[in-house]
């Protein structure tokens, strides 16, 4: 029998692994960090890339495996950036995802109360580390401008994937199809830019 090369997932957010999984080589045996017992370390990071980079070594030092981690979140321009590396800080703030997609949906309305010009822009940004136990550590950015809908549309997806609608598409993550928004979104865009700098196999 085959003896599949190992990979953590340094994730708890199961559509993040699931994501991550689908853009890893189908070689690879994908472990889970509830697989091992492991729990998730404080991210004390000040951006994407120091998170995404802490988790990996976290998650590196306590399997034994390589592995690949991501911090990611949405940045509204109206709203100043915010949530942004504070996203899933604020789902958990307000109860859940949708209770903070609905203040998002709320925020961004007011700000743009009695304006001509309406700013709903806004990005996902993803920052992808892979560490090779006892080797290098490489990271990656990638983001994904689009703008924020008037209402959560679709439940595919998750975190505020049903509020997020891509540049040159008329619906939001959350409405298409989950193959579809694995290949384009801004986790694919940076795990693209990762493998350019490292051969993951």
């Amino acid at each position: 029998m085959k003896k599949y090369k190992k990979i953590l997932i340094g994730t708890h957010n199961k559509g993040k692994f699931k994501e991550l999984s689908y853009l890893l080589p189908k070689k690879l045996k994908k472990i889970a960090p509830t697989y091992l017992n492991i729990g998730s370390p404080t991210e004390t990071g000040k951006s994407y890339s120091a998170n995404s980079k802490l988790k990996a070594y976290y998650f590196c030092k306590y399997s034994g495996l390589d592995t690949i981690s991501d911090d990611s979140g949405l940045s509204v321009s109206c709203l100043n950036g915010k949530p942004g590396i504070y996203s899933a800080r604020w789902a958990k703030r307000y109860g859940s995802f949708y209770k903070a997609m609905k203040k998002i949906i709320k925020m961004v309305k007011n700000k743009n109360k009695n304006k001509k010009n309406k700013n709903t822009q806004a990005e996902f940004v993803c920052s992808i580390t892979y560490k090779k136990y006892r080797g290098k550590t490489v990271s990656a950015i990638g983001k994904i401008k689009g703008n924020i809908s008037s209402k959560i549309l679709g439940k595919n997806g998750f975190g505020y994937d049903s509020i997020f609608i891509p540049k040159q598409y008329k619906i939001t993550f959350g409405q298409m199809s989950k193959r579809k928004k694995i290949l384009i979104d801004h986790r694919f865009i940076a795990y693209n830019a990762l493998i350019k700098k490292i051969n993951i196999e």
